[in-house]
């Protein structure tokens, strides 16, 4: 484990932001290096926030296709199939990053009041419905969201995998 914060394997996020501080701190301290220790440091930042518009991107197609099902009935015989495989898929792959990088729980909750936002206007686009169809306020919290029961509708105990 490195000597600030949580080692690599531990929670890949929080290991790239306190490299880029002890890169950054390596630099103040020495003169004359044949190592471009802004950038690097910069380099392992950017890789930490590609982890955030990882997740950005996920929630948002999350969101998307759980409002699609909540508010859009008539379109549920013809992609509830598509709309379950996404669902899980994009959970998954939250919560494995979140498994990945625990630092990155707090900027999920954040991220997702502003997920929300964006993907009600994405969701009407896609089911071609008014934007007001879909609430303003998320019905569901982010704990629903992850979670693999629900809705229950769409996710009845005996069709969980």
């Amino acid at each position: 484990m490195d000597r600030v914060g949580a080692g690599y394997d531990e929670d890949f996020y929080a290991w790239t932001q306190s490299q880029a501080a002890e890169l950054r701190r390596a630099d103040a301290e020495r003169d004359n290096r044949p190592i471009d220790w802004a950038n690097v440091a910069e380099e392992i930042e950017s890789m930490g926030r590609s982890q955030k518009s990882e997740i950005d991107s996920r929630l948002s197609v999350l969101l998307v296709h759980l409002l699609k099902w909540l508010f859009c009935p008539d379109l549920r015989d013809r992609c509830e199939r598509g709309w379950r495989l996404t669902i899980r898929e994009q959970r998954k792959k939250i919560l494995r990053e979140i498994k990945d990088s625990p630092s990155l729980r707090a900027y999920v909750v954040d991220a997702f009041v502003e997920a929300y936002d964006d993907s009600r206007l994405r969701a009407a686009v896609e089911a071609d419905a008014p934007d007001g169809q879909f609430p303003n306020e998320s019905p569901f919290t982010l704990d629903q969201a992850l979670d693999p029961a629900y809705p229950p509708e769409l996710f009845p105990p005996e069709g969980r995998v």
